[in-house]
């Protein structure tokens, strides 16, 4: 052996085992649904079947041809309403709450299950008062909302009466970093007076949204982590005006949008800040965590039903004398989409079950580890399920387009790819860090 392979060798032996590593006596490993959840799973996906996916059909039905892109045709809202009452009859109600008082009070790894067959069909969440983006709201307002607030917004939500949307990304800051948010909320007596604006704010489009959870500046020459709050502003507050959707890959994604909005001199009363000033990310980290792997969750419902497309589609269409699936790596493709679906759930499960047993902060790592890996690979699903459907993949005529769309702003709009990988690549160095290291590695951490 060489000394330069010796010395390799050798340093590799003083470098730290992964965290991560398969321990078959680890908590974290047992993934398995609990029994008493496990009927809720089986009510959810014959209530998806039976009720949601008709509804779903007729709600798209009535709506074609509407003049008003940003209302509801006639009989759209009967038609959800009436299937959301089935739900609540049925007790299949606000899952994704932990608390048993106004949930289910399932755990995250209980609600994964559930996740993924809500991805299924996009109106499965709403019908089932489990969509985002207010179920990070109604999770905010349930921990740290005041009993004013709760009554106001989140009984009435928690009802599934109304919507709400997070207003945060701003158009003049890179918002990947919350730190930059710049919207200044200045308290003038009992009041806040807000300025600036805000875009890619989801479901601001939609008529029933009452109430924004809004991220603001208050303390600009603080400790730069307690800079931010986040406050309460109603829809209708003078001075809140809604300048228009921004369209993504050109679909106004109408009547829900992700709106552009401007706050001038916008006043609201002191009471309706959350918590209190200079606590916004505090705030945030009730949200991001869970609100993030619940996306992830639900994408690989989207994966399953691409794939579903796909091998349908494969079956059902010769071309050149063979069905699709036998031509070209089409086979290979539905292979390697089945494989990176199982990889998916169990990452995402785990997940889940580390934030059942860790708490948020401690599996804040395996959040990001999803939030990196299921996008990415949802996308690439849904792009061959769409390769497989050709010119028709990218109509109106399949729920494909859509789904693209929806899973690739994921990339973006729930923190971009680059951040997440940053915190695990982070993680990752500070193990050796903290580990005993030979002197070549002690210099590479020194430089």
């Amino acid at each position: 052996m060489t000394m330069t392979a010796d010395k390799a060798q050798t340093g590799a032996q003083t470098r730290p085992q992964s965290s991560f590593g398969l321990n078959p006596q680890d908590e974290l490993n047992d993934l398995r649904m609990s029994e008493k959840a496990l009927p809720l799973l089986n009510h959810v996906k014959k209530f998806i079947v039976e009720t949601v996916n008709p509804m779903s059909e007729e709600f798209h039905r009535l709506g074609e041809g509407n003049p008003n892109i940003w209302s509801y045709a006639p009989g759209q809202l009967e038609c959800l309403e009436k299937a959301k009452d089935k739900a609540k009859a049925e007790g299949l109600w606000n899952f994704f709450l932990p608390n048993a008082e106004t949930g289910e009070g399932l755990s995250n790894l209980d609600y994964a299950y559930i996740a993924v067959e809500l991805g299924k069909n996009r109106m499965a969440s709403e019908t089932m008062n489990c969509a985002a983006p207010d179920t990070g709201n109604m999770e905010v307002l349930e921990r740290v909302g005041t009993p004013e607030q709760k009554k106001k917004w989140l009984e009435p939500l928690l009802r599934g009466e109304i919507r709400s949307a997070f207003a945060m990304t701003e158009p003049g800051h890179p918002s990947s970093d919350a730190k930059n948010i710049n919207m200044r909320a200045t308290l003038v007596g009992d009041e806040y007076v807000i300025n600036g604006e805000k875009f890619y704010i989801s479901g601001a489009g939609d008529p029933r949204c009452k109430i924004m959870i809004t991220m603001v500046q208050t303390s600009p020459d603080g400790p730069p982590n307690l800079r931010q709050s986040q406050i309460l502003v109603p829809m209708d507050t003078p001075g809140v005006e809604v300048l228009g959707p921004m369209c993504v890959f050109g679909n106004p994604d109408a009547p829900h949008g992700h709106m552009h909005i401007r706050f001038t001199d916008v006043r609201v009363p002191a009471s309706n800040m959350l918590l209190g000033e200079g606590r916004g990310f505090e705030i945030s980290q009730l949200r991001l965590g869970p609100g993030r792997i619940h996306h992830c969750m639900r994408a690989i419902g989207s994966a399953e039903k691409a794939l579903d497309l796909m091998v349908t589609r494969g079956l059902t269409r010769e071309a050149f004398g063979k069905p699709l699936v036998q031509l070209g790596g089409n086979l290979e493709i539905i292979s390697r989409a089945r494989i990176d679906i199982e990889a998916m759930r169990l990452m995402v499960l785990k997940a889940a079950k580390a934030m059942d047993v860790l708490g948020n902060q401690e599996a804040r790592v395996w959040i990001h580890m999803v939030k990196a890996m299921v996008p990415e690979r949802v996308c690439e699903i849904i792009d061959q399920a769409i390769q497989m459907h050709g010119a028709t993949g990218v109509s109106q005529w399949t729920p494909l387009a859509a789904m693209y769309t929806s899973t690739r702003t994921l990339r973006i709009a729930d923190g971009p790819d680059e951040v997440h990988h940053m915190v695990v690549g982070r993680n990752e160095l500070r193990q050796y860090r903290e580990a005993p290291q030979d002197a070549s590695l002690a210099a590479v951490f020194r430089n």
